[in-house]
């Protein structure tokens, strides 16, 4: 398909729009029932924070090496093939997430998930972005985020009213209705054009023989850190931080995070 037929309000656009909001959801949603969930499970709340932290850390761990993993294999199999693999495992892990017993499988599951979650962002932004001509990208982007975003702030409703296991099983249920909608979204014609090229894909060394590609892929992390930042640390761990400068009453990570996401 050329990129000159598609719409901002295309199906590639808006399933792209909601495939990051349920990212957003399930990413989000340890940091929101992190002290409900580890509580049930029977851990004090110095455990709580020192665990929760942990579980966090294993959490990027994947993210980082899913990162890795599927935008090399977007690159050489394709951005749907991965856009699909990513939503089976981060859909079957939310599922798992609500039959974990301890901190182990909390933490494992919690890994697996991050790297299923990885790819859903990345592959959907770059087949947005291949889909559109280059005057809607920005439109695009800023649609497929906004709409994104607000799966934060359905997670804390959601926590608000279900128990946390039944919040992860709704995860798990959005992942594979999602996985349906993809199927009516068409290839990058992009990819397509290459696809049996010579050109070189899916070599994550690339980013490293060249120093102006290099600085431009730094830059871009460094854009984000700020706002993981907030999120990932001052946000998920409010309540710690909350107890130690002494502000009374009690204090809600997920009610917490909903400024910085809008």
């Amino acid at each position: 398909m050329s990129s000159k037929q598609v719409s901002v309000f295309s199906l590639a656009v808006i399933v792209a729009a909601l495939g990051y909001f349920v990212d957003i959801y399930d990413l989000l949603l340890f940091s929101i029932i992190r002290i409900t969930s580890l509580r049930d499970l029977g851990l004090s709340d110095a455990d709580i924070a020192t665990k929760g932290l942990l579980i966090i850390n294993i959490q990027m761990a994947g993210l980082l090496i899913g990162g890795i993993l599927w935008g090399v294999l977007g690159d050489k199999k394709g951005r749907l093939k991965v856009l699909y693999a990513s939503i089976i495992l981060y859909s079957l892990g939310n599922i798992a997430n609500g039959f974990v017993q301890n901190v182990e499988q909390y933490a494992i599951v919690r890994f697996l998930t991050g790297i299923g979650l990885a790819g859903e962002l990345g592959a959907g932004i770059t087949l947005v972005s291949e889909l559109l001509p280059k005057e809607k990208r920005g439109l695009g982007t800023s649609l497929v985020a906004g709409i994104g975003l607000t799966g934060a702030v359905v997670a804390f409703f959601l926590k608000e009213n279900f128990h946390w296991r039944t919040c992860y099983f709704i995860g798990g249920g959005l992942g594979f209705i999602l996985l349906m909608l993809r199927v009516g979204v068409l290839e990058s014609g992009m990819f397509k054009n290459i696809q049996h090229s010579n050109v070189s894909k899916g070599n994550f060394f690339m980013l490293f023989n060249n120093g102006k590609r290099l600085r431009k892929y730094l830059t871009s992390i460094l854009i984000g850190l700020p706002t993981w930042y907030v999120i990932g640390i001052l946000v998920t761990f409010s309540k710690e931080f909350g107890e130690k400068m002494g502000v009374a009453g009690k204090i809600d990570p997920g009610k917490a995070g909903k400024v910085p996401c809008w």
